[in-house]
C-alpha cells in the first residue's frame, strides 16, 4: 500500500535566538530592553512573577534598535523574581522569554 503525505513537512530554522537585549547598568531600579534583530515585535508585554513592583503597561511595538525602559523594584529580585517577557513575530507566532535578576 502506498502512503501520500497530507501535507509537505515545514522547513524553518532550529532556533530562533532571542531578539532583546537587557541592559541592567541601571540595577537594582531600572533596566532597559532593546530590540536588537531585524524584525519589529509586537504586543511586547512584561510580568512580574514573584517579589517585587514594577508599573504596568500596554502591550507595545518595539521596532528593530528601539528600546523601553522598564522600573522594577524589589529588595530581593534576585532571589524571588522572575520578569517574563512575552512578544510575537511578524508571522503571527508568540514567544516568551523568561529573565532572571
Amino acid at each position: 500500500m502506498a502512503t501520500t503525505p497530507i501535507t509537505s513537512p515545514r522547513t524553518s530554522p532550529i532556533a530562533y535566538q532571542v531578539p532583546l537585549r537587557l541592559d541592567r547598568r541601571g540595577a537594582p531600579h531600572r533596566y532597559l530592553l532593546k530590540n536588537v534583530g531585524d524584525e519589529p515585535l509586537r504586543g511586547l508585554s512584561f510580568s512580574l512573577l514573584g517579589a517585587g513592583l514594577m508599573k504596568a503597561s500596554p502591550p507595545l511595538l518595539l521596532a528593530p534598535g528601539q528600546e523601553v525602559r522598564l522600573g522594577i523594584r524589589g529588595a530581593t529580585l534576585p532571589l524571588t523574581a522572575v520578569l517574563v517577557v512575552r512578544w510575537f513575530r511578524p508571522n503571527g507566532d508568540e514567544y516568551l522569554w523568561r529573565v532572571s535578576f
